[in-house]
């Protein structure tokens, strides 16, 4: 969970706990009165767990205080909208994720992208987005509209070609994303060739990290910059929406870090061919 999550939460329970003292009932009593377990009241108060809407409007009522319902409310969709739990987001379809994406990519001018294990999703072929989704689809335990989500993420990849002329790509991945097993491989090789294509883009700086090259800093999950306004950061159960700057500050180092130890031009692409060499070989 990202600092400014936390930061957040805390804040809303410190807010909360003075309502609750004002008031002078204790955590038991405003438990009671609630409905809820005493540990509910405590783990709100103490950033430990998010309110439900519901729960802001109870706690307010019990308390006195219905006059600070609204605020306190789109505080909590505030918390909730940056940190989003993948299996929600799959449930309610995964086609809806990629037209999210691509509000935020139409205001971006300058995109970083740190990718360890996957081709980044401007550069996937149809086949191997298709994989994409039906794997996390299938991890998540979701029903999939994968034709859908395909698609919204091909329409995604117009921002490659269109628009500002100014707008610029900056994507790095690891070597070990031309050769790891998420595709089969004529999937893989399909999608090798297509980053092969796309590496001469004029607006697209792609770099890879040679598996054997001098890490400065160990590479971790994946994350999007896009400008200094925002930073997207996959984990295995949720993606964080980054908006603070001085965390910003921190992932444009880490990028800047990364990128430092990755190869461009015609030694990027020396490490594509040889990984499609090397998969028509086996």
């Amino acid at each position: 969970m990202s600092t400014s999550h936390q930061a957040a939460r805390e804040a809303l329970g410190v807010r909360l706990r003075e309502l609750r003292q004002d008031a002078r009932l204790a955590q038991r009593r405003l438990a009671e009165l609630a409905g809820w377990h005493e540990a509910k009241v405590s783990k709100i108060e103490h950033g430990k767990q998010t309110p439900s809407e519901e729960d802001i409007r109870a706690w307010c009522r019990l308390v006195g205080a219905d006059e600070h319902v609204p605020d306190l409310i789109a505080t909590v969709r505030n918390i909730s909208s940056s940190y989003r739990e993948w299996r929600r987001e799959w449930r309610a379809g995964a086609h809806r994720r990629q037209q999210t994406i691509a509000t935020q990519e139409a205001e971006t001018r300058l995109f970083r992208i740190f990718e360890p294990f996957v081709i980044p999703g401007l550069l996937q072929t149809r086949e191997y987005a298709a994989q994409r989704f039906r794997d996390n689809i299938a991890f998540h335990g979701t029903g999939g509209d994968v034709d859908t989500a395909v698609q919204a993420r091909m329409d995604r990849q117009d921002v490659l070609r269109r628009g500002d002329r100014d707008r610029r790509f900056h994507m790095v991945m690891c070597e070990v994303a031309l050769t790891i097993g998420l595709a089969d491989d004529d999937v893989m090789a399909a999608q090798l060739d297509r980053l092969l294509t796309l590496s001469i883009l004029p607006r697209l700086s792609l770099g890879i990290i040679p598996t054997r090259a001098r890490h400065r800093r160990a590479p971790h999950t994946g994350f999007w910059v896009f400008d200094e306004r925002l930073v997207l950061v996959d984990t295995a159960a949720a993606e964080l929406a980054i908006t603070q700057p001085r965390e910003i500050a921190v992932y444009v180092q880490e990028f800047d870090s990364l990128a430092s130890s990755a190869v461009y031009g015609a030694e990027a692409r020396d490490l594509i061919a040889g990984a499609i060499r090397a998969l028509r070989a086996s």
